[in-house]
């Protein structure tokens, strides 16, 4: 019997960190690449539990982690987007899913020795036509899609030549005798090798990976059932208790109760498989196998029999189990802010599907804007008609939108360091550019309330022919905050063009309405301190268009982005009139508004 050598442990943990390596880098490139469906999939197939279960099995066969499908799902009974209901089938699928990966890495034990055909299809052949595949689309095609396809297909070469230098040293180790001691141990000791599976499987923080790894430890010949059934047990435990450890950091109940279905889930689905082992090995049920070598294929066999089982004998138990989730899990306080969902909705737990993340960034901008542009449109009112409860309104949304900013903002910056596709980064840019024009579009009408208020205060009130002059102005900056809202609700570019010609409306009309005010102090038709109190709504509604017009120029460069360091030559060509289409709809615009002031 030889003696083992330190070269040979070297070679196996090489292997096994090209394994996890590939594995890494394949789930990740899955995940980016199909973050997008996957989660419209999710929001809208989730409506019976049968279309959840195969909707959940499928994701997590294309992802490889059921702990990111579970993940992600549990954001979305956060966010509100499905219910817990919906998720429960999704739960169940993702557990099934993982065995599919195991059946990938059977590939192991295809003979090739009979036809050369068979011989495509074994890992030595695969992984270099994969890294040969996955480099020339990621080197000669540099389009963003084709690289990502081509991360995905390198990761399944690199995965599959960790599995090669794994079994490779797993064959020398084995004429040392020490496969054959360490696993007839776990064969005598069911607790053990539950422990191991368990231990294993946490500090990989991935089920398929571990099953991978007892898949190349089985070429070795030394493996049986009695000695692996437990250690796929353990696998699931401790797979299931990485996923409630992640979701249980900062979540919402809801979102905890994913977590603790899964783990309910998994706990009778272990009970289940060791009471059915230990029963069919009593009645004699499994005397063929129980000490037989069991190879690759054999594994993900029985990875695959004892989840879809389980799965089977558990599914009606669903509704039982989430009424325990409850019991487990209590609902916090009521809370009567009408914004805490969208807020809650930014959760970290959509970092690992950045698509998501940034889905739900949107929808807090959108929720955001709106809070924003109603408030601008209370603060007008209240200038014509002073309502307290209005102004009160005013000075709570203004909170919430301040609130809203810092949250979207530090989401956006720990966004940043989990993107890596190009058109991900530009969406965080255009976001961060936009939410500090939501927050000022939110002070300005906080500022247009404090004018308001002072005037009030000083019992002053601003003359007739002021208010009509403002409530002219006031249509213009409704039309501009419509087009602001279109363009970004939309990423509506036709309508980003919209802007800028009435901005410059809006400063011409500014200027004559300022004019109209000086003419007006002039001949006592107005106090000095209402005159200046006109002159600030002016500046405050001006200030409003500038800021439309940012958000209408991010647009436009997300859309262009040859003009992202080029907008000043841009907005010089508009201003300046050399651009026909701009000066047309300036004309109409200034002919339309102005007709109203006379």
């Amino acid at each position: 019997m030889e003696e083992i050598s330190i070269f040979d442990i070297i070679t196996l943990l090489g292997g096994l960190a090209m394994f996890l390596y590939g594995m890494r880098v394949m789930g990740d490139a899955l995940k980016e690449s199909s973050s997008g469906p996957l989660k419209n999939a999710l929001e809208k197939l989730t409506n019976t539990p049968g279309k959840a279960f195969l909707l959940g099995l499928a994701i997590t066969a294309v992802i490889q982690s059921s702990t990111a499908t579970i993940v992600i799902t549990s954001g979305l009974v956060a966010a509100g987007v499905i219910s817990l209901r919906q998720s429960l089938g999704v739960i169940v699928g993702a557990n099934v899913g993982t065995t599919v990966t195991g059946q990938i890495i059977r590939l192991l034990d295809v003979d090739s020795s009979g036809t050369s055909i068979l011989r495509i299809f074994t890992p030595s052949t695969l992984a270099p036509i994969a890294m040969i595949v996955g480099i020339i689309f990621i080197m000669c095609v540099p389009q963003k899609g084709p690289v990502k396809t081509g991360e995905i297909i390198i990761g399944f070469g690199i995965l599959f030549s960790g599995l090669l230098s794994m079994t490779g040293a797993v064959e020398v180790l084995n004429e040392t005798g020490v496969i054959e001691g360490l696993f007839s141990r776990l064969g005598s000791n069911p607790v053990l090798a539950y422990g191991i599976g368990a231990a294993v499987a946490f500090i990989l923080q991935s089920s398929s990976a571990s099953i991978g790894i007892l898949q190349a430890f089985a070429t070795s010949g030394q493996l049986t059932f009695c000695a692996i059934y437990a250690v796929l047990a353990g696998i699931y435990l401790g797979d299931c208790v990485t996923t409630a450890i992640v979701i249980n950091i900062g979540a919402k109940p809801n979102a905890k109760r994913v977590g603790y279905i899964n783990i309910i889930f998994n706990l009778c689905k272990i009970a289940l498989i060791l009471i059915a082992v230990f029963v069919l090995y009593h009645v004699g049920a499994l005397d063929g196998i129980w000490n037989s070598p069991i190879d690759s294929g054999g594994i993900a066999n029985t990875n695959t029999v004892f989840n879809l089982a389980s799965a089977a004998v558990l599914f009606p138990l669903l509704g039982l189990f989430e009424k325990l989730s409850y019991k487990l899990v209590k609902d916090a306080p009521a809370h009567a802010d009408k914004y805490s969902e969208q807020m809650d909705a930014l959760d970290p737990v959509f970092f690992s599907t950045p698509a998501i993340a940034l889905g739900r960034c949107y929808d807090a901008l959108l929720t955001m804007f709106d809070a924003a542009r109603t408030n601008i449109d209370r603060a007008f009112d209240v200038v014509a008609r002073y309502d307290a409860k209005a102004a009160e309104q005013i000075e709570r949304d203004e909170d919430t939108v301040d609130l809203f900013a810092d949250r979207i903002s530090n989401y956006l910056v720990q966004i940043s360091a989990h993107l890596t596709a190009p058109n991900h980064v530009e969406i965080m840019n255009h976001y961060y550019s936009v939410v500090t024009e939501f927050e000022r579009l939110s002070d300005h009408a906080t500022n247009i309330l404090e004018i308001t208020r002072d005037l009030r205060d000083r019992s002053e009130d601003l003359p007739g022919d002021a208010q009509r002059d403002l409530a002219v102005l006031r249509g213009l900056i409704d039309t501009i905050l419509d087009d602001a809202g279109q363009t970004f609700r939309h990423r509506d570019v036709a309508a980003a063009r919209r802007i800028e010609p009435l901005e410059q409306v809006v400063d011409d009309m500014v200027s004559a309405l300022k004019d109209n005010n000086m003419e007006r102090i002039r001949a006592k038709a107005c106090s000095t301190y209402a005159g200046s109190a006109f002159m600030n709504l002016l500046s405050e509604a001006e200030r409003i268009s500038d800021a439309c017009s940012n958000i209408g120029v991010a647009t436009i460069a997300r859309a262009e982005p040859e003009l992202k360091h080029q907008v000043h030559e841009y907005m010089s060509q508009l201003h300046s009139g050399r651009d026909a289409d701009f000066n047309r709809q300036y004309r109409e615009a200034h002919e339309r508004y102005f007709r109203q002031l006379k």
